[in-house]
């Protein structure tokens, strides 16, 4: 166990988050977390001390600053402090509290006990993936969820596809969905995702993850799974290169709920799905943010 960690702190317009997180993630970051503090907008997120290098964190914050630029934001004040092993396991988790999302769920940490309450209740660890149900993206995402799946034993069988912590898979079994198949390209996020799964209760045969992305889907439909929706959460930029296959997998009944996408995109994402024989039920916005609840034409 490292005795040592870099903690990193962005201050940001709300608009970055996504970009912000991503690169977090890329950087090998474990743990982030997000608020609203004195100073404004604020992320921050850890790694040990040994793995980077104070050159690295000046790369990183150059990132962060041409993603600004690039979205003709005003750029982010970043800054970095060393801290000790104890102060890292306790900074990030002591900003996340039992959230109530929607009509249907409570999304509570795994190290604090759940309040009496009638709704579906998602217990998260997750580590250094994301996903905690803070984010409008995701509350976008499990409200659309209430929407799409039917109660009681469905049969619905949803693909989630960059399911970071497993928040949607969950969401969605514990709504009435009978099957998951969650992808991720990180090994963290799928680690995440079976840890979570068994957090709640939930088996392999209700929830299973594996590496990868729409391809691996793509490989499930044409083994003769018919998919009746697809969750996808992550970043815009990512999903237009996704849009093509996930057209491919799709019956003529087949839903998808996209998010991740800046209101500023949605013309431009509208535009894609509708080549692609979509047809846009909803759009809805918080925000900076826009959740697309799609069917076939």
């Amino acid at each position: 166990m490292t005795s040592g960690w870099w903690e990193i702190k962005v201050l940001c317009n709300t608009a970055l988050e996504d970009s912000v997180l991503w690169r977090f993630e890329q950087f090998g970051c474990r743990g982030s977390a997000s608020s609203h503090g004195v100073d404004g907008f604020e992320v921050k997120s850890y790694i040990p001390e040994e793995e980077v290098q104070v050159m690295d964190l000046g790369a990183l914050a150059i990132g962060f600053k041409q993603d600004a630029l690039t979205m003709e934001l005003q750029p982010p004040e970043v800054s970095w402090v060393r801290i000790d092993e104890e102060d890292w396991a306790s900074g990030w988790k002591s900003h996340w509290k039992p959230e109530e999302i929607g009509d249907r769920f409570l999304v509570c940490p795994a190290w604090i006990e759940p309040p009496a309450t009638e709704r579906e209740v998602l217990i998260l660890d997750p580590g250094s993936a994301f996903g905690t149900g803070a984010h409008q993206t995701t509350q976008l995402c499990l409200e659309s969820l209430e929407m799409r799946v039917p109660g009681g034993d469905s049969g619905t069988i949803i693909a989630d596809v960059g399911c970071g912590s497993g928040i949607l898979s969950i969401g969605a079994i514990k709504l009435g969905a009978s099957r998951i198949y969650g992808v991720d390209t990180d090994s963290l996020a799928v680690s995440a995702t079976a840890k979570n799964r068994d957090l709640n209760g939930l088996g392999d045969s209700q929830i299973s993850v594996e590496m990868g992305s729409i391809e691996q889907i793509k490989a499930l439909a044409e083994a003769g799974i018919e998919f009746d929706g697809i969750v996808c959460n992550i970043l815009a930029e990512i999903i237009v290169t996704l849009v093509p296959t996930m057209t491919e997998i799709a019956t003529p009944k087949t839903w998808a709920i996209l998010s991740g996408i800046l209101t500023t995109q949605a013309k431009e994402m509208a535009d894609l799905l509708e080549q692609h024989g979509w047809i846009v039920a909803t759009l809805w916005k918080r925000d900076e943010w826009c959740c697309f609840n799609i069917r076939r034409s």
